[in-house]
């Protein structure tokens, strides 16, 4: 290839999407960055063009190519007619984006050393696959960046900061790109912030309704007039023996609540290395509220009112409930 290539890397704007966004910056010479969640490439919120490279996103209705793992945004391309072999780039069930990312483009030769842990790192962080609390609570140079990204940053500052992650990670080996002093000491204040938001989970959690057995978490956080900052795993520390944890809040736009809700729910470290059936994203995808993988999902509902938003609340922490236990007998 030769020049700048004319498009974006397009991708989400967590520790998957960063490292996957590096691995394509530094196979397609790519220099130009976009960041976004599902949300805005589901409702055409952000403009994606033929020549744009999108990663662990939602395929939008133009790209030059697309990379994921997520089933739902593939059963969506099925639902639109579209073939997904139809479209340059890969999907594959796997624990990251990074990692089909990773394997794509090593197939057509060696990548960097560095790439590989890059990998691995996502699929642990991404999958929540940690062997246990100590193990997740540890800090490592992948934790240090991934905290930082959980900062409460303005859009003007955060993309800026993404990009400049991307290139660092492209360039540099994980381990020297932890060693920046700005990135110690964002991951020092993200650990401070970290104290007053298990303060705020202590306050707010408690267990879904009927959860006789205290398997789900439940942070119902709409009470809020403000979007309160809650990292919803810091529940684990607290309710250590959970198998889940369940969030849910309302939409704020531009600092204003709306109605709409928005849920998340991931499976905890109790179930890694243990056979089971649970799988949240199937949860999402049947109740046609959104999408994830088997260890981690998140939806969202449109209400018109207080009222409405109360009655249908009501009824989604009922029905996830019910699919959860249904899970187990499957």
């Amino acid at each position: 290839m030769t020049g700048p290539h004319p498009g974006r890397i397009v991708t989400h704007d967590d520790f998957d999407g960063i490292a996957s966004a590096a691995v394509a910056s530094h196979v397609l010479k790519i220099d130009r960055f976009a960041f976004a969640g599902p949300r805005a490439i589901a409702e055409s919120k952000l403009s994606v063009s033929g020549t744009d490279v999108v990663c662990d996103l939602p395929c939008p209705s133009e790209c030059g190519m697309w990379f994921d793992h997520h089933e739902g945004n593939l059963e969506d391309l099925k639902y639109r007619g579209i073939d997904p072999v139809s479209i340059p780039g890969a999907f594959a069930a796997k624990p990251s984006c990074a990692r089909v990312v990773f394997d794509f483009f090593s197939a057509g030769g060696s990548l960097p050393d560095r790439f590989s842990l890059l990998a691995d790192e996502a699929d642990v962080i991404d999958s929540f696959a940690y062997a246990g609390i100590e193990e997740w609570r540890r800090e490592t140079p992948a934790k240090m960046i991934e905290t930082c990204l959980k900062l409460d940053q303005d859009k003007s500052g955060r993309d800026p900061f993404m990009a400049s992650l991307v290139r660092n990670l492209r360039d540099r080996p994980l381990g020297q790109v932890a060693e920046d002093a700005g990135i110690r000491a964002m991951a020092l204040r993200y650990r401070a912030e970290e104290e007053s938001m298990l303060e705020q989970v202590g306050r707010d959690a408690s267990f879904l309704p009927g959860d006789a057995g205290r398997e789900v978490i439940l942070l119902d956080l709409t009470k809020h007039n403000r979007n309160p900052r809650i990292v919803k795993n810091l529940a684990y520390l607290l309710y250590p023996k959970a198998l889940a944890v369940l969030e849910i809040r309302n939409r704020f736009e531009r600092g204003i609540k709306t109605n709409d809700l928005h849920v998340s729910l991931s499976l905890s470290l109790n179930l890694n290395g243990v056979e089971h059936s649970r799988d949240v994203g199937e949860i999402m995808r049947s109740l046609n509220i959104g999408d994830g993988h088997r260890g981690a999902g998140a939806g969202a509902l449109s209400c018109r009112s207080k009222p409405e938003m109360l009655k249908r609340k009501e009824k989604l922490l009922s029905d996830i409930y019910d699919l959860w236990r249904k899970q187990a007998h499957d």
